[in-house]
């Protein structure tokens, strides 16, 4: 749970570009590449996390400067890159606009029970480090580089 807007601000711009790198690695060829038939693909994931701040941000009660709609994907991966930075900075933009470090402890209703703003802000951060985890794997399934997110990968490594 956050407990100051610094702090949320920092690891969710930070989260973020390393969401941005997993997103560039995506070629159009290979956006389709899902695990399995009838799974997420690296495209469907890249929407997916480019849509849900929306969702996470009105659990919150706020409301975000852009028009998504999730079940309209782009039609290129640099367009899903676009909207992902545009909705990415509007989480920021609007979190230090409407939220304080006391008002990250208030509690708001969330799917029936009462959650701190902190705890749901946690709960995105961590929700795009699990999808972009499983991009990561996809990646490599493909054939694309994996960026070193969160240290570095065995081809960085090999260098």
């Amino acid at each position: 749970m956050y407990r100051t807007l610094n702090d949320f601000v920092s690891e969710w711009e930070k989260n973020c570009r390393g969401t941005l790198a997993i997103f560039e690695s995506i070629t159009d060829e290979k956006k389709h590449v899902a695990i399995v038939e009838g799974h997420s693909s690296l495209e469907s994931l890249s929407w997916h996390l480019t849509t849900s701040p929306a969702y996470f941000m009105g659990q919150v009660g706020l409301s975000l400067e852009v028009e998504l709609n999730p079940k309209s994907t782009p039609a290129t991966i640099s367009e899903i890159v676009s909207i992902y930075k545009s909705t990415s900075d509007n989480v920021v933009k609007v979190a230090k606009e409407n939220l304080s470090d006391v008002k990250l402890l208030t509690e708001v209703n969330s799917h029936g029970r009462p959650t701190p703003i902190g705890a749901l802000l946690r709960v995105m951060v961590d929700h795009q480090t699990h999808h972009r985890a499983q991009m990561q794997v996809l990646l490599r399934q493909a054939g694309l580089p994996v960026p070193g997110v969160m240290g570095p990968t065995k081809e960085d490594l090999a260098k």
